[in-house]
């Protein structure tokens, strides 16, 4: 069931939305070669937690059998779609592109988002694929207004990035978000304009176009959590949690482009 959030639970959502965007702008500041993503997550979880509020990710566990999230940021490198570990062990090098998914509880709501750093210097290939996908959210969002529905959202990522020939993540969508991190719809980045469910005032929903340099197939790690490209090709992320409003679509988690 959607749950459609009174101004008083968006007020919150604000307030859990800035500390995910605060903690996004932050490591770009942080993001270099030499950088161990096991230090941005330390990072990540200090600044959350000086802000009165809790990690969303640390301990998550979306079934029983799966082991809980180790970190408080999702860190993905180049072929890494998303749901990589952040590890002391793991440094950043010259000229790789870095995923990093957090979220944020505050005061008993969730904001969720991500962004897709350049370490150093990046191909030409790597930083239009950054762009693309940047792109692909920025075009989602801009489809998710009051009457419409879900399949205008994943339809505008597909007839942009599809005919670019890029790979869209199937597999993995997005979602409603609030007090639950992952919450009713789904939120594919594909789809049919005018199918699935239709947008309404106080819907909150996190938005996450994943794309692929290469084919569309990816493949789950040995640790049940790692997704990765099937083919090896690189891939970026990029997310905002969002609310419906009569005025169009409020971005909660107010990051800055790069």
């Amino acid at each position: 069931m959607v749950h459609l959030k009174s101004e008083q639970e968006l007020v919150r959502m604000r307030r859990a939305g800035k500390v995910v965007a605060e903690v996004l702008d932050l490591l770009r500041e942080v993001v270099r070669p030499g950088v161990s993503t096991g230090e941005l997550d330390r990072i990540a979880e200090e600044h959350i937690r000086s802000c009165g509020a809790s990690p969303a990710f640390k301990g998550y566990r979306p079934s029983p059998s799966m082991s809980p999230f180790p970190g408080t940021i999702c860190a993905s490198i180049n072929e890494e779609v998303v749901h990589g570990f952040p590890s002391d062990d793991r440094r950043l090098e010259e000229g790789d592109i870095l995923s990093v998914d957090v979220g944020a509880c505050l005061e008993g709501y969730y904001g969720d988002a991500a962004c897709t750093y350049p370490v150093g210097t990046i191909g030409g290939a790597r930083q239009k694929l950054l762009e693309v996908t940047e792109e692909s959210l920025n075009r989602a969002i801009a489809a998710a207004l009051k009457g419409r529905t879900i399949g205008d959202i994943g339809h505008a990522v597909e007839s942009f990035a599809s005919p670019l020939g890029y790979g869209i993540v199937r597999d993995y969508t997005g979602h409603g978000v609030g007090k639950k991190l992952h919450e009713a719809p789904q939120v594919p980045n594909f789809g049919r304009p005018g199918r699935g469910v239709t947008l309404q005032r106080g819907m909150t929903l996190a938005i996450e176009p994943m794309i692929m340099t290469g084919r569309e197939e990816v493949a789950l790690g040995r640790d049940g959590w790692l997704v990765v490209t099937a083919d090896g090709s690189d891939a970026a992320h990029f997310e905002r949690s969002i609310a419906i409003t009569d005025d169009g679509p409020e971005i909660l988690t107010p990051w800055t482009s790069p």
